[in-house]
């Protein structure tokens, strides 16, 4: 057994006193100013994660975030110049949303994160749930956001999803592809690119097969490959849907729970039963993420304080709209409602120590993720948390090392 490998996510939400003043001062999302000062107080806190051994920083993909929400719109940009400026800690995003991806520039893309790392890279994916962006960016693909609610544009998605994951990790492992999937395809057309000038010098030195004998281009050759073999860590963020759990489990990718801890211990037996069906031998826990948005207070009420400035705005305003099983009604009972979401945990340093045993106990995973609704709370609370969480809480947890 091993300590759980924790994850810092961030993906700031510009910040404000309460919705009204957001209201006042909008789009807050557009202030040039306060983004610079963000982007680089990012970093600062990065580092000041490597020093506490943290083992990850990550952050996020969503677009049009005007009222100043989860400002995130390009993981890979801030995963180089995180790697740059770090030598030990591990960066990454949860994540790309596939479906409004090209397979094969994210296979390019993080192929290349992984060389600048040196292997210190995951790769995080996801859905995709914010109709606002995911159906303009995934628009050529007929994407459409969605939840896990079962629906036509539901199943939809997932399979656009899974095509585009598939597809990513033939690109990553495979010397040359051919991507015949209902939605993208490679090379276009897949009867050949004909007329490449330089098709004869590819038929004799790139990949074999690649330039066919009428020298047409039939193969897609997707360089660089990962420095990791066979490829970078996959995580998938997931809710409620057993089916992701099950795509997760039968490939080896990491399931990254945003669920009630019975959910999530649920979810890491299933995972393990069906990844021992498809060759993964796992210990329970292993290859699994559990995220919580955590705050460690002085008291009961300060927890509550803590709650209701730096979260309950977007609780109420932002994730309310989304998911509307989230309790609603007047602030105390939002912030009620977030405690008993079992999404927020907190208290005093005695109270964070049971409520994470008691998850332990549950649903030992190999990874937490943490967020904070930084830049809303401020850097030195949330630096001053997490250093008690690496302190004091995390020592008394026993998770599965990893393969």
């Amino acid at each position: 057994m091993a300590k759980p490998k924790v994850i810092l996510q961030l993906y700031p939400m510009f910040p404000s006193e309460g919705f009204e003043d957001r209201i006042a001062k909008r789009p807050l999302g557009l202030d040039r100013d306060m983004y610079q000062r963000i982007v680089h107080e990012w970093t600062d806190i990065v580092l000041e994660a490597e020093r506490m051994k943290v083992w990850g920083a990550s952050t996020i993909e969503h677009h049009f975030h005007s009222e100043g929400y989860e400002v995130g719109p390009n993981p890979g940009i801030l995963n180089a110049y995180w790697a740059a400026k770090t030598t030990t800690i591990n960066v990454g995003a949860i994540g790309y949303v596939m479906a409004t991806q090209d397979p094969i520039r994210v296979a390019e893309e993080t192929a290349i994160l992984d060389h600048l790392t040196k292997g210190r890279y995951w790769v995080g994916i996801a859905r995709g749930y914010q109709s606002r962006w995911a159906n303009v960016l995934g628009q050529w693909a007929g994407a459409s956001a969605t939840v896990s609610d079962g629906s036509e544009t539901d199943h939809k998605n997932r399979d656009i999803f899974e095509e585009r994951v598939d597809q990513l990790i033939a690109a990553w492992t495979q010397d040359a592809v051919v991507l015949d999937g209902p939605t993208y395809k490679a090379p276009y057309p897949l009867s050949g690119v004909e007329g490449y000038p330089a098709a004869q010098t590819t038929r004799l030195a790139g990949v074999p097969g690649e330039v066919d004998e009428r020298n047409r281009v039939v193969r897609a050759a997707v360089v660089p490959k990962p420095f990791q073999r066979p490829h970078p860590p996959v995580f998938v963020a997931t809710t409620k849907s057993r089916d992701s759990i099950e795509f997760c489990a039968k490939r080896g990718f990491i399931p990254t729970y945003f669920s009630p801890l019975q959910q999530v211990a649920e979810g890491t037996r299933h995972y393990q039963a069906v990844a021992r069906e498809h060759g993964f031998n796992l210990k329970l826990g292993e290859r699994q993420n559990i995220v919580r948005y955590p705050h460690i207070a002085t008291s009961a009420a300060d927890f509550d304080r803590r709650l209701r400035e730096y979260d309950l705005d977007i609780y109420r305003n932002f994730y309310g709209p989304f998911f509307p099983q989230m309790p609603q009604g007047d602030g105390d009972a939002m912030v009620e409602g977030m405690k008993k979401s079992e999404l927020f945990v907190g208290g005093t340093l005695a109270d964070n120590k049971d409520v994470w045993r008691r998850i332990y106990d549950q649903a030992p995973c190999e990874y937490i993720t943490l967020i904070w609704h930084w830049a809303q709370c401020p850097k030195d609370v949330m630096l001053e948390e997490l250093d008690l969480f690496m302190r004091e809480v995390l020592p008394l947890l026993e998770a599965p090392a990893g393969s």
